[in-house]
C-alpha cells in the first residue's frame, strides 16, 4: 500500500477469491484507505479505474477472482493562495528562511474548510517578493507542520535550495543530522517511569479516517518522553511532559500520549474518554483546562542546519496564553517528584 502525496499515485491489485461478487467501489475503498468511499466512487465515475486493462466506470460492478484493479488518482487541484495581512510572531527572519510562532488556532495550509487564514496566506503577505520561488511559483516552502490547534515554532523556507536543504533535515529526523524537535505536552495520569519512549506504527483508524491509531501495518512512529513536573490531588494527576520526535507522524504524541493510557488535558480527540477528569480538579485548575478547547500540546523548541551557511540554530517559543494559565493554575499542586 502506498501513501497519498498529493502526486499522482497508482495502486494495483488483483481480486482475492474471498473478495468475489463484491462491490468495486467497497473494494477499492478497503484497499486504498487514504480515500473515503465518496471519493473512491468519484474516481470510478471519472474513469480512473481499469480491470484487466478496460476502464469500468461503475461503482456497483460485481468483482470476479482473479480480475486485475487498477487505480489512478490524479494529482489533486489545489485552491491559488492569496496574500492576507495577517499578524505573525516572527522569531527569526532572513533570504533564505523565517521562523514563527505559530499560534492556536491556525491552519497551516490552505485545504477544503480553510481555504484562507493560514499560516501560508500569512506569510506570502509577510515575505512578499522576498519569495524566490519553490518549483517555478511564488510560495513558502513549507516542510513541516503543527495541527491547528497546537501553538509554537515552524520554519519556512523563501527559496527553492533552503526548501530542499530543510526538507532533507525533516525528512531524516534529526537521525543523523541537527534536526531537533521537543513539544511540551500536559497529559492525564501519572506515568510510571521519569523518561521513556513509546515504538509504536501509526496509520489511519479504520473506524474513524480522521483519526491516527496505533496499527501493526502502520508507519514508523518513536516518541521519546522526559517527565518535567508532576501536578496532583485527591482522585487527580497531570503530568507536564517534554516529548522528542525520531519521525514526525500526523498527530504522533497525541496518539503515543494515549497509546500508554496518558492521553494530553483537552484533546477532543484522543482524550474524549477522560472528559469527565476535569471535574475532579481544583477550582483554578478545572477552569484552565475547560478554557483550553485544544489539546494541551505546543511546539516548544525546533533547533535545524541553517541551508546556506550551514550554521546550528535553536528557536524557543514561549507559552500561548492557554497553557500559561494552566501552568499558573497548576502550580500550587506541584508535587516535586521530578525536577
Amino acid at each position: 500500500m502506498q501513501d497519498y502525496s498529493g502526486e499522482e499515485m497508482e495502486w494495483q491489485l488483483v481480486v482475492d477469491p474471498a473478495d468475489a461478487g463484491g462491490r468495486l467501489d467497497a473494494a477499492l475503498a478497503r484497499a486504498v484507505p487514504v480515500f473515503s468511499r465518496n471519493r473512491i466512487k468519484d474516481l470510478i465515475l471519472a474513469g480512473s479505474v481499469t480491470i484487466n486493462g478496460a476502464t469500468v466506470a461503475e461503482p456497483k460492478y460485481r468483482l470476479k477472482a482473479g480480475e486485475a484493479l487498477v487505480l489512478v488518482a490524479p494529482e489533486p487541484v489545489e485552491a491559488d493562495p492569496v496574500a492576507q495581512d495577517i499578524p505573525l510572531d516572527v522569531l527569526y527572519e532572513d533570504a533564505h528562511l523565517i521562523v514563527v510562532n505559530k499560534p492556536v488556532g491556525m491552519v497551516v495550509h490552505p485545504a477544503p474548510g480553510s481555504l484562507d487564514g493560514t499560516l501560508v496566506n500569512a506569510l506570502l503577505y509577510h515575505c512578499g517578493d522576498s519569495l524566490k520561488g519553490i518549483g517555478g511559483v511564488r510560495r513558502p516552502g513549507i516542510v513541516h507542520r503543527l495541527d491547528k490547534d497546537t501553538s509554537g515554532v515552524m520554519v519556512a523556507a523563501k527559496t527553492e535550495q533552503a526548501h530542499n536543504h530543510l526538507a532533507a533535515q525533516f525528512a531524516d529526523h534529526g537521525r543523523t543530522g541537527p534536526l531537533h524537535r521537543a513539544y511540551l505536552a500536559w497529559a492525564w495520569g501519572r506515568t510510571q517511569q521519569a523518561r521513556g519512549t513509546v515504538d509504536a506504527p501509526l496509520g489511519r483508524d479504520a473506524a474513524n479516517r480522521l483519526k491516527q491509531a496505533v496499527r501493526k501495518d502502520g508507519r514508523e512512529a518513536i516518541t521519546h518522553y522526559m517527565v518535567e513536573a508532576r501536578f496532583g490531588g485527591e482522585g487527580w494527576d497531570i503530568t507536564r511532559l517534554r516529548c522528542e520526535l525520531e519521525t514526525g507522524r500526523t498527530h504522533q504524541i497525541r496518539v503515543h500520549l494515549a497509546h500508554i493510557g496518558h492521553p494530553l488535558v483537552a484533546d477532543p480527540v484522543y482524550a474524549s474518554g477522560f472528559a469527565t477528569k476535569s471535574n475532579r480538579l481544583p477550582e483554578e485548575p478545572r477552569r484552565a483546562v475547560e478554557a483550553l478547547g485544544r489539546q494541551a500540546l505546543h511546539a516548544a523548541l525546533l533547533g535545524f542546519e541553517h541551508p546556506a551557511t550551514g550554521e546550528d540554530m535553536a528557536f524557543e517559543a514561549e507559552l500561548p496564553d492557554d497553557l500559561r494559565r494552566l501552568e499558573t493554575a497548576l502550580s500550587p499542586f506541584d508535587l516535586a517528584i521530578v525536577r
